[in-house]
């Protein structure tokens, strides 16, 4: 059951996202849940909507069958889906991230704007744990992960998990199989957005898509990469990375094989494969947790 609103209309991360339920493949909140954020009465948020219908298609808000409803009482219970007074005459209405964000500009009130900014956060964390966690969830119906996250462990230790499986910084290995691209492109996008001065990338065989990879670090990280000498990323290539994302050095060298990012010095991951091939075939990436590793790899490379 929700707490009530606290005195600056804020609700925790964890109250919004035992809320967020998964029905017809759409992340949505159900109707009288809403109502009580927005500290409205279902029916007059449901009359509001059907006043701006316009506004509602069906990927917005729709209506629960029977089957859906029954279903959503057996996993949260009764009390938590049968609104302010105990109880319902008609099926709920589910909206989507969509929906939501449409609602605060019907309903016209600071309460509904500031709720819905802490809702579409929610809605942020939700789908990047599951983006995260793809390869896990395969062979778990979406029920099960549902009763798996919300049922059967406590808010707080549903938020640990939350927070350790979506920040690399807690994460010591993943591994990534054969056409995950987007998921490995992703963790490592993240990874390079956890530095804050410099990234030091060694691999061996680096080009455009190596480049396009490194673009998302944050303005003023420097970034020196060590290659082979017959790489095939040209002295042109880097001039145009740099007229845009700078600063780009790069540095030939052949006395290493495996493939390295140091972090400002001082954080150091492991990556099985090439940037550019990063879940073309299986590889993983493991945060090296020694400092004197970090030291010895950084004392073996070349002034740039």
């Amino acid at each position: 059951m929700l707490s009530q609103q606290k005195s600056d209309n804020t609700i925790s991360a964890s109250e919004l996202k035992s809320l967020i339920y998964l029905i017809r493949d759409f992340q949505v909140m159900i109707d009288s849940d809403l109502a009580k954020l927005y500290q409205v009465d279902t029916g007059a948020l449901n009359r509001a909507v059907k006043r701006n219908s316009a506004r509602f298609p069906d990927d917005f808000c729709f209506q629960l069958t029977k089957e859906e409803y029954d279903n959503l009482k057996c996993q949260n219970g009764i009390s938590s889906l049968g609104g302010e007074y105990g109880g319902r005459r008609t099926l709920p209405y589910a909206f989507t991230e969509q929906g939501i964000s449409m609602l605060s500009s019907v309903l016209r009130s600071e309460v509904a704007v500031a709720t819905s900014i802490g809702i579409m956060r929610a809605f942020v964390e939700m789908r990047h744990f599951l983006a995260s966690n793809t390869a896990l969830f395969d062979r778990i119906s979406r029920v099960e992960v549902r009763q798996l996250a919300f049922e059967t462990i406590t808010n707080d230790k549903l938020e640990e998990i939350l927070n350790h499986l979506s920040n690399p910084d807690e994460s010591t290995y993943r591994v990534f199989f054969d056409g995950q691209i987007y998921d490995a492109f992703s963790l490592l996008c993240s990874i390079i957005k956890e530095s804050k001065r410099e990234i030091i990338l060694i691999d061996n065989y680096v080009d455009i898509d190596t480049l396009n990879i490194l673009r998302n670090k944050h303005n003023g990280v420097n970034v020196i990469i060590y290659t082979l000498p017959n790489t095939k990323l040209s002295q042109g290539d880097i001039n145009k990375f740099n007229s845009q994302y700078p600063s780009l050095k790069v540095g030939r060298l052949n006395s290493f094989h495996d493939r390295f990012m140091i972090l400002d010095g001082s954080k150091t991951y492991h990556i099985g494969a090439s940037l550019k091939d990063a879940g073309k075939k299986c590889f993983g990436i493991s945060l090296l947790d020694d400092e004197d590793i970090t030291r010895e790899i950084l004392s073996r490379l070349p002034t740039v």
